[in-house]
């Protein structure tokens, strides 16, 4: 329960003439006794939309939101680059590219209408070797399936009008891309639901879900909420979330951590707006890049290393439990295999500094080791199925009374309107 709820109920309880601690948490509990069309678990980006989506269009639903941290946007949405993205990168007709060219153009004129902060800056995707020209043009025959208008390749003179510093043999020039806090955007989804109706239930962590006579009944630490529909939008817990009520799940949550390094104030000059290498084809992950934030600033990064804890976001934190059971799963296992090389790489860039400077220096050959500075990062939910694949689409597993979103990497930030009215859709169905 928010902080304001908690007041108001306090404020309740004071008029009522309740003065004892058991009489308080008896009346705190029965607020959660109202019986509501639906339950979303996850405070997330994607889980406020969602609820924010369903209200706009439905505004007689009575919707509950949980989560177990005290505020919204707590993980993978706070912890966000902020990067608006244009939807080149993503196989045309995957769930990523159509709901990132929908959610594209809701999430500007969703910022317009309620004035937050964001700049439609454009970025430049370089190939800094010959050998990197072939996936440099894939990535561009993408962009242009995917619809997208004013993308250009481009030569290393009219890349330097753009970021006079990066090394570069040829680039895509992709006008579309942006900047955009994130929090502030989750903030103002979970203002929109209070004002419309809707309940949000904070520090309250889901411990059972069940289901019988078509209700679901969300079991937390200290709360019942009861409901028709729930939809688990639980991101980094979303497979322990979705595990309460589907017996068989093929694919399990693992943790990468991005971290970020910071360039020093008197370095900001060598980077305008956004400068992404090629990808590594065979990983989704965009490789290190630089973001200009819109708060200020330049980030360098991310990496994508295993985090060893599902919310790791320091390279030392470390939960033996949850260590055991990725290093016990055998989509795990297989997925090491392949890319045991690549995992080793991301770890001492992790680990060491001058490692990580190496790597950015492709980009920028001129940055030296105290021009960064270490920043902040973040944890991507990433799903992987029992065959060690990484799982590259959104994935959505439904069964009578809940809707489990169990992968929904980059971009959902950017299409989270376009993926909360895919969920409102599913929710209506079932409702009806």
């Amino acid at each position: 329960m928010g902080k304001a709820k908690t007041r108001t109920a306090t404020a309740v309880v004071a008029r009522l003439g309740f003065s004892r601690q058991f009489e308080l948490t008896q009346f705190l509990n029965s607020l959660s006794k109202v019986k509501y069309d639906l339950t979303i678990i996850g405070a997330g980006i994607v889980g406020l939309a969602s609820g924010y989506k369903l209200l706009m269009n439905n505004p007689g639903l009575k919707i509950a939101i949980l989560d177990k941290e005290k505020g919204v946007a707590s993980h993978q949405t706070g912890h966000n680059s902020g990067v608006i993205h244009s939807g080149i990168y993503y196989k045309p007709g995957s769930l990523k590219a159509i709901n990132c060219q929908k959610g594209y153009r809701e999430l500007l004129d969703f910022s317009k209408e309620f004035g937050i902060a964001h700049e439609v800056c454009g970025k430049v995707i370089v190939a800094t070797k010959e050998e990197e020209r072939a996936r440099l043009d894939k990535i561009f025959k993408s962009g242009i399936a995917n619809g997208m208008k004013g993308l250009r390749k481009i030569l290393p003179e009219e890349v330097k009008e753009i970021e006079p510093h990066v090394r570069n043999v040829e680039a895509i020039w992709v006008p579309q891309a942006g900047i955009i806090d994130y929090k502030k955007v989750a903030e103002k989804y979970s203002e929109l639901i209070e004002e419309k109706g809707g309940k949000l239930f904070l520090g309250e962590k889901v411990t059972a879900i069940f289901q019988s006579e078509g209700r679901v009944r969300v079991q937390t630490e200290k709360l019942e909420i009861d409901s028709k529909i729930a939809v688990n939008c639980a991101g980094l817990q979303s497979d322990k979330v979705a595990a309460l009520t589907e017996k068989h799940l093929n694919v399990k949550i693992l943790p990468f951590r991005g971290e970020y390094y910071e360039l020093v104030a008197e370095k900001k000059y060598l980077v305008r707006n956004l400068i992404y290498p090629v990808p590594n084809p065979n990983f989704p992950f965009l490789g290190v890049h630089f973001t200009r934030m819109i708060k200020g600033g330049i980030e360098a990064g991310p990496n994508a290393v295993l985090a060893f804890k599902r919310e790791g976001y320091s390279r030392w934190d470390f939960h033996p439990g949850e260590l055991a059971e990725i290093l016990a799963y055998p989509g795990f296992r297989k997925l090491a295999a392949k890319f045991w090389r690549t995992g080793l790489g991301e770890m001492h860039r992790s680990y060491s500094k001058r490692a990580f400077v190496n790597a950015v220096r492709h980009l920028i050959p001129t940055i030296g080791y105290d021009d960064l500075k270490r920043g902040g990062a973040g944890v991507r939910a990433q799903a992987v199925d029992c065959d060690g694949n990484l799982i590259d689409d959104y994935l959505i597993i439904e069964n009578q009374g809940v809707i489990n979103v169990l992968n929904a990497p980059s971009p959902a930030a950017t299409s989270s309107l376009a993926i909360g009215s895919a969920i409102a859709e599913k929710v209506l169905k079932k409702l009806n």
